[in-house]
C-alpha cells in the first residue's frame, strides 16, 4: 500500500495584484520597486505578525496559509487598510492594489506545498474581489464572526469557476471596523444617493460653509431612514404588530464645537460660526433631534470621550471637527461618530491655498457631504440589515445600498429590487423606492440584463415621474430620468433632466456627471469633460469612479484624441467598472490608432462579458456616434 495522503484543516489566503499587467506594461521597474517596498515594508511584516507561512509567490500574487482563520482576516484586513493609507498619495494609474481571497478548508499536504479544492476556493474567492477588497466564504465567516469586529456585507451564493458547488461569498469592507464582535452581523454595504440642499441655504458671508455643511446632516437623514421626512413629509408605516426602531423614527445628533486649531483666539469666531450655524440649520430638518447651540457648547475646551458626550445627551451622532486658518491656507478636519458602539465611522482632512475663501469654503463642505453620505449608508445599511421585520425605510435602505455597492452587479440589482417593491407595499407614496425600481431598470437596460428594452424604458420613466410628483424637489430622479433619456437618445431632453437636478442641488455630483453624459454625443465634448471633473472634484471618493473614467474617454474620443480616450477606459476598468462599454471605447479607441493586437484583447473582453455582442447590439444601447460604431466594425464586430 503507497503513502497515506496528508490532509489538514488550514486557512488560506490567496492575493493577487489588480492590473498587474498595465501596471507593468506602464513602468516595469517603478511598479517592481514599488511592489517590493510593499512586501518589505508591510505585507511580509504583517503575515509574520498574525504567524502565517507563505507558500508560494508569482508575479503579481502569493498564496499564504495560517493555522487560525482568526489571523487570516486580521492579516488580510491589515493589510488592506495598510494600502489604502501607501496609495493615498500615489497617482491613480500607479496604485497597487490587491485583490484578496479567503477561506478555510481541507487540503493536501506536498512537502511546503498545500493543494486541493482549500486553496482553489480561495484563489476564486480572490480573483471576484474588487481592487482593495477582501472576499471570504461562509466557513470563514461563521468561525469569525463572534470573535472579530469586521462587518460582513453577504453577496449570497455564487458559481466559482471550477467549483463544482456554490459558495456562499462575504465581502469584509477594510475600511469598516464594528467595535465589538456582536454588532458585526451581515451587512450590506453601500453608497447613498446625494441628498437634496435647499440653494438659498448657500447664501452670505460665513453661512456659505455653514448653510452648505447642513448637506453633510441631509445625508445622516438619508442613511437613518428619514427620507420620508424630507421628501413626502410622512414617516413611513411600521411593520405589522413589530414597533418601528426607535433609531429610525427620529435623527439624533450633537454638533459639538468645531475647535480653533490656529493658535490665535482672534480666529474662533471662524469655528465657532461653524457649529453655530449648522445647528441652527439641522434643527429645520423636520423629525430631526438636534442638541441645542447652548448646551453643545458646553463642552467646548473640554476633553471628554464622545460616546460619553452622546450618552449624556442621548443622542445617536455625534459629528466634530477642527479648522486651521491662517492668512492664506486653510485646513478642515471632520469625523463622524456613532455613539451606540464608540466607533469613528468617516473621517477626512481638506487642505487647499486660499485664493476665494467663501468659494473654497462651498468646495470643502460639498466634498464633505457627498463623502459623508456614503459612509453613514454603509453603516446604516447593515444596521437595518439585522432586523428581524424592517419598515418601508430600512427596505428602501437597504435596497439603494445594494444598488450603491461597486461594480454593478445583475444579482445585487434584482436583489435591490425586492427591497424596494417590499418597501412600496408598505408605504405606496415611497419617492425613495420608486426611484430605486427605476434605477434597476436603467442598469438592465444599459449593461444588457435584459432583451426588453422598451418596457425597461417605460417603466423607469413612469417610476421616477411618481418619484417627482410625490417629491418635486428630489434631485436623484433627475439624474436617473437624464440617464434613461440619454440611453435612449432624446439628448436634449436628458441635459435638460441634468441641468434642473442641478437646480435642485448645486452639489449634485451625478447631476454633473449626467450633464457631460448628455453633452459629448451632442458634440459638446470640452464642456462635457469640464462637467464631469466637477463630479470629481465634488466626490473625489464616489463608487461611480468608473463609469465617469469612462465618459471622459468617451468625449476624449470624440475629440479624436485616442491616447486620452485610451487612459480613461483603461482607469474605468481598474476603478472595477467593467462592463461591456468600455472595453468596446477601448477598443475603438486603439483600431482607429491602427492597434489591432490591443483592440481585438478588448474586444473580446467585451465579448466575454456579452457573448451576443453586435453592431447592432451596441447601437442599441449607445449614443449615436458613428466613428465608434464604425470603429467597432473594422475592429471586427460583427453587424449583427
Amino acid at each position: 500500500m503507497g503513502d497515506q495522503i496528508e490532509r489538514k484543516l488550514t486557512a488560506i489566503l490567496a492575493a493577487d495584484i489588480a492590473g498587474y499587467s498595465r501596471l507593468m506594461a506602464a513602468d516595469e521597474e517603478g511598479t517592481l520597486a514599488r511592489l517590493k517596498s510593499h512586501r518589505r515594508e508591510l505585507i511580509d511584516p504583517k503575515i509574520k505578525e498574525h504567524r502565517g507561512r507563505i507558500i508560494k509567490t508569482t508575479g503579481d500574487g502569493m498564496l499564504v496559509e495560517f493555522a487560525s482563520v482568526v489571523d487570516a482576516v486580521r492579516c488580510a484586513v491589515d493589510v488592506q487598510r495598510g494600502m489604502i493609507a501607501r496609495n493615498a498619495e500615489a497617482a491613480p494609474d500607479r496604485r497597487i492594489e490587491f485583490r484578496v481571497g479567503v477561506n478555510l478548508g481541507d487540503v493536501i499536504v506536498d512537502g511546503d506545498d498545500i493543494y486541493g479544492d482549500g486553496v482553489n476556493i480561495a484563489a476564486r474567492l480572490e480573483n471576484i474581489a474588487e481592487p482593495g477588497g477582501i472576499r471570504v466564504s461562509a466557513t470563514v465567516r461563521d468561525h469569525v464572526l463572534d470573535k472579530l469586529g469586521f462587518a460582513f456585507d453577504d453577496l449570497g451564493e455564487q458559481q466559482l469557476k471550477n467549483i463544482a458547488r456554490p459558495v456562499r461569498v462575504y465581502r469584509v469592507d477594510p475600511r469598516n471596523q464594528i467595535t465589538t464582535p456582536a454588532q458585526a452581523g451581515i451587512h450590506h454595504a453601500a453608497i447613498a444617493p446625494t441628498a437634496t440642499m435647499d440653494p438659498g441655504l448657500r447664501r452670505g458671508g460665513n453661512r456659505i460653509l455653514i448653510s452648505a455643511l447642513a448637506v453633510v446632516v441631509l445625508l445622516i437623514v438619508i442613511a437613518g431612514g428619514t427620507w420620508y421626512f424630507l421628501g413626502a413629509n410622512k414617516s413611513a408605516p411600521a411593520a405589522a404588530n413589530v414597533p418601528a426602531p426607535a433609531e429610525a423614527a427620529r435623527l439624533s445628533i450633537v454638533v459639538l464645537p468645531f475647535t480653533n486649531l490656529g493658535g490665535d483666539p482672534s480666529q474662533d469666531y471662524f469655528a465657532d460660526g461653524i457649529t453655530e450655524n449648522l445647528t441652527t440649520d439641522l434643527s429645520r430638518i423636520r423629525n430631526s433631534f438636534v442638541i441645542a447651540r447652548n448646551t453643545a457648547f458646553t463642552y467646548k475646551g473640554k476633553d471628554i470621550d464622545a460616546k460619553e458626550i452622546a450618552k449624556e445627551l442621548d443622542v445617536r451622532y455625534v459629528l466634530e471637527g477642527s479648522v486651521q486658518r491662517d492668512q492664506n491656507h486653510v485646513r478642515v478636519n471632520a469625523q463622524l461618530i456613532d455613539a451606540e458602539s464608540g466607533a469613528h465611522l468617516w473621517a477626512d482632512r481638506f487642505e487647499e491655498d486660499v485664493v476665494d475663501l467663501f468659494k473654497l469654503q462651498d468646495e470643502v463642505v460639498a466634498r464633505l457631504a457627498n463623502t459623508l453620505g456614503y459612509e453613514l449608508v454603509r453603516a446604516e445599511a447593515g444596521k437595518s440589515a439585522q432586523s428581524r421585520d424592517p419598515n418601508a425605510i430600512d427596505l428602501t435602505m437597504r435596497g439603494w445600498a445594494l444598488m450603491w455597492q461597486p461594480p454593478p452587479n445583475k444579482e445585487r440589482s434584482e436583489s435591490a429590487r425586492e427591497f424596494f417593491e417590499q418597501a412600496l407595499k408598505l408605504d405606496p407614496q415611497n419617492a425613495e423606492a420608486l426611484a430605486g425600481i427605476a434605477y434597476t431598470d436603467v442598469r438592465a437596460y444599459a449593461f444588457g440584463w435584459t432583451a426588453n428594452l422598451a418596457d425597461a424604458a417605460a417603466e423607469a420613466m413612469d417610476m421616477l415621474a411618481k418619484a417627482t410628483a410625490i417629491n418635486p424637489n428630489y434631485a436623484y430622479a433627475y439624474w436617473l430620468k437624464s440617464t434613461m433619456l440619454f440611453l435612449t437618445k432624446q439628448l436634449p431632453e436628458a441635459l435638460q433632466a441634468a441641468q434642473t437636478g442641478l437646480t435642485i442641488n448645486p452639489n449634485s455630483a451625478p447631476a454633473y456627471f449626467a450633464m457631460g453624459q448628455a453633452e459629448f454625443p451632442l458634440g459638446l465634448c470640452d464642456q462635457a469633460i469640464a462637467h464631469i471633473k466637477e463630479a470629481f472634484k465634488l466626490s473625489p471618493r464616489d463608487p461611480s469612479i468608473g463609469l465617469w473614467h469612462m465618459n471622459i474617454g468617451n468625449a476624449e474620443f470624440c475629440l479624436g484624441h485616442d491616447d486620452a480616450a485610451i487612459e480613461e477606459e483603461n482607469q474605468a476598468i481598474a476603478a472595477g467598472f467593467r462592463p461591456w462599454v468600455p472595453y468596446t471605447w477601448l477598443a475603438a479607441a486603439y483600431t482607429r490608432k491602427g492597434n489591432e493586437v490591443e483592440a481585438k484583447a478588448a474586444l473580446a473582453e467585451a465579448k466575454r462579458v456579452v457573448p451576443e455582442i453586435t453592431v447592432k447590439w451596441v447601437i442599441t444601447r449607445s449614443p449615436n456616434v458613428p466613428a465608434y460604431f464604425d470603429a467597432l466594425r473594422k475592429a471586427g464586430l460583427p453587424e449583427e
